[in-house]
């Protein structure tokens, strides 16, 4: 779909990066919604070991989450159209986000596809998530999170809100991916939202 399709469907663009951190999950889970949402158009790229965790944490075939985009890019593709700020979508999520990319992205190395559309994301001042997922956290790893806030990017970790009392491993990835969704503005009914305390604890 050409972007002056976009613009009269009222359609919005959306790329999705996976890359090498354990949590496969959330971006699969991400793509899933986004498929079911109308009027998206979902671009994905993968990163090599980012395709190895969908097979090792989901085992999922890779065709399978292939379909869930409407066009996949190859992560050594420097010339795809998400590579060029001309490109216009209305943001980029990395789920999971690794070290090793959230790095690239905060010192501005374009070195594959996953990190260059991040690069243009922000010099084009669009809205770009990470979704780190790594634990502890040692200095730079901080810095670089720092890094990235400065530039406009958005520092998400997928954490569990056990005020929601999530029942199952499933409600903790939805309750983290509809996060993602609200920076997004794309509407959902993932996650329940808190509306307050309806009991009062005694002390």
């Amino acid at each position: 779909m050409s972007q002056a399709d976009l613009l009269q469907t009222g359609s919005r663009r959306f790329v999705v990066g996976i890359s090498g951190a354990s949590g496969a999950v959330y971006g699969v889970r991400l793509l899933q919604v986004l498929r079911e949402t109308a009027g998206i158009e979902i671009h994905l790229v993968v990163s090599d070991a980012g395709w190895r965790n969908v097979q090792q944490e989901q085992g999922l075939d890779r065709t399978l989450i292939e379909s869930l985009a409407d066009q996949v890019h190859d992560v050594g593709d420097v010339g795809a159209a998400i590579a060029s700020g001309s490109f216009q979508c209305s943001g980029m999520v990395i789920a999971p986000c690794s070290m090793r990319t959230l790095a690239a992205v905060a010192h501005g190395l374009s070195d594959n596809l996953l990190t260059r559309a991040a690069d243009v994301m922000l010099k084009e001042r669009r809205r770009l998530v990470l979704m780190v997922r790594e634990t502890p956290l040692h200095l730079v790893h901080l810095r670089n999170m720092v890094s990235v806030t400065e530039m406009g990017g958005i520092v998400c970790p997928p954490l569990p809100a056990f005020y929601l009392c999530p029942q199952t491993v499933a409600d903790i990835v939805d309750q983290s991916v509809a996060r993602v969704l609200d920076l997004l503005d794309v509407p959902h009914g993932l996650s329940k939202r808190w509306t307050g305390e309806t009991s009062v604890i005694k002390t």
